[in-house]
């Protein structure tokens, strides 16, 4: 044994021993205490059924059948056992009959299609353009001498650049 292991009580040395047999060779401290103190609530709880059971059928004092009726209890109510691979099989048969979802076709990395992502803008821009001082000049000159019917081109796409632009990505909603 290690050193200070003759200080340890019996049931902590045993604890001890368990990991060891298991492989487990480093570990703080503390793990023992926290495995002392689950098995010492473990028999608690068992003891303490047994005990009820006891009482319920009328016998002076707790017996062996008490104690297997109240661990097997304990392990009905505390524990769930996995389904039988029949029951598994079955389920995985039904789930893999839907065939999965078509993947958008492209270079790079294949994605779902596109209404199943969350990759898609979902914001509004507002692009502010600066007037230079003489586009401001030649807007005053306009609105004092009134507005040419038939404006040229230039004119045309001129005006088009002091206006903000704004750019909006649709929201959709996904369907259910």
């Amino acid at each position: 044994m290690a050193e200070g292991d003759e200080d340890l009580p019996r049931d902590a040395k045993i604890v001890k021993s368990l990991l060891k047999s298991m492989g487990v060779e480093d570990y703080e401290p503390r793990v023992i205490h926290q495995f002392l103190e689950l098995w010492y609530r473990y028999v608690v709880d068992v003891l303490t059924d047994a005990q009820v059971y006891s009482e319920h059928a009328g016998k002076p004092a707790i017996d062996c059948d008490d104690v297997k009726l109240a661990i097997q209890s304990k392990v009905n109510s505390s524990f769930s056992q996995p389904p039988p691979r029949e029951v598994l099989l079955e389920l995985a048969r039904n789930r893999n009959k839907a065939p999965l979802p078509k993947s958008i076709a492209g270079p790079g990395i294949p994605l779902p299609p596109e209404q199943d992502t969350l990759i898609k803008p979902n914001y509004q821009l507002a692009i502010p353009n600066k007037q230079s001082s003489q586009a401001v000049e030649e807007m005053e000159e306009d609105e004092e001498g009134g507005v040419d019917p038939n404006p040229s081109q230039e004119q045309k796409t001129d005006m088009s650049q002091h206006t903000p632009q704004r750019v909006a990505f649709s929201l959709t909603k996904r369907p259910k």
